[in-house]
């Protein structure tokens, strides 16, 4: 039976992985939409700077 479990196991993890990836995707778009259509400056001034925190880095 551990032959088994074995034989699963990697399958698991790349499965769940895969899963809580669109999950992610998934809740930044939520996200997004809530913030794009709150009537609040500040809520959109916070949204710019956390997007502009997390923009790669230009190539020097």
């Amino acid at each position: 039976m551990g032959w088994l479990q074995s034989l699963f196991s990697p399958l698991k993890k790349v499965w769940f992985k895969l899963h809580s990836t669109q999950n992610k995707r998934r809740g930044i778009y939520i996200l997004y939409e809530d913030v794009k259509s709150c009537p609040y400056e500040d809520v959109q001034v916070l949204w710019s700077i956390l997007v502009e925190s997390h923009s790669p880095p230009l190539p020097s």
